[in-house]
């Protein structure tokens, strides 16, 4: 039977601590090797490294930044408008490769998407959806017909100091949509909110689905640099 010199000794939690003495003999000293530790340089690399690496698979993946350089979105975008595009919504595409992540969903008419500028793809233009994929687009005048129906746009900016052979119902100048134009698969007509400003489906074609970089969503930040100042009301403003 144990006696009370053969029990270990315990902290005030119970826990077994090394005994000074054991069975009248002294224990053994206990050295305890110190881990070196990170010096204050490398901690700081790590940490910037980490940084970097999430910015780029934020920026990759979910959303980037961008600035509004023309007129072709007013009044909806301004020119110095910064804003965030959604590219997780649409299913974004992983670098090096031809593969793309599942979307949430689809394009939708209305959307107001960023995209690889047709013609020059490393540009990047800004627009709206107006005919999804089957839709049948005519343009005749300042009315867009989708379907055969005049499809109601509120967003528009009208120019009334346009020409008035442009404001005519029957007036078509444009190299697309100016007769019945069907959508093709995995296409989008996109248009500019300021119709008389604006370098768009109506002149060199259909934005391919695989083209499209996001939806934008949010304005950030906004920079009048013709009478330098910040525009206070436009941030934190949605994108419809």
């Amino acid at each position: 039977m144990p006696t009370e010199q053969d029990r270990p000794v315990t902290d005030t939690a119970g826990r077994a601590t090394d005994p000074a003495v054991t069975n009248g003999q002294p224990a053994g000293t206990r050295i305890d090797i110190p881990r070196r530790r990170k010096s204050v340089l490398r901690e700081y690399v790590e940490a910037i490294a980490i940084a970097v690496l999430l910015a780029l698979v934020i920026r990759t993946l979910i959303v980037q930044a961008f600035t509004i350089p023309s007129g072709s979105m007013m009044d909806t975008l301004l020119i110095g408008d910064y804003i965030l595009v959604n590219k997780f919504l649409y299913g974004p595409e992983l670098p090096v490769t031809d593969y793309r992540l599942p979307a949430l969903h689809p394009p939708r008419r209305g959307d107001i998407i960023v995209f690889k500028y047709p013609q020059d793809e490393k540009r990047d233009f800004i627009k709206r959806i107006i005919g999804t994929p089957g839709d049948t687009v005519q343009v005749r005048g300042q009315q867009v017909l989708i379907n055969g129906q005049p499809l109601e746009e509120p967003y528009v900016r009208r120019n009334p100091s346009s020409l008035p052979h442009t404001s005519s119902p029957t007036f078509c100048g444009y190299a697309y949509a100016c007769e019945p134009l069907v959508v093709p698969p995995d296409s989008y007509f996109v248009m500019g909110d300021n119709r008389d400003n604006s370098q768009d489906s109506r002149y060199w074609g259909f934005v391919k689905r695989d083209k499209i970089k996001g939806k934008a969503f949010l304005i950030y930040w906004s920079w009048d640099s013709d009478r330098h100042w910040l525009r206070w009301r436009r941030l934190g403003h949605y994108v419809p």
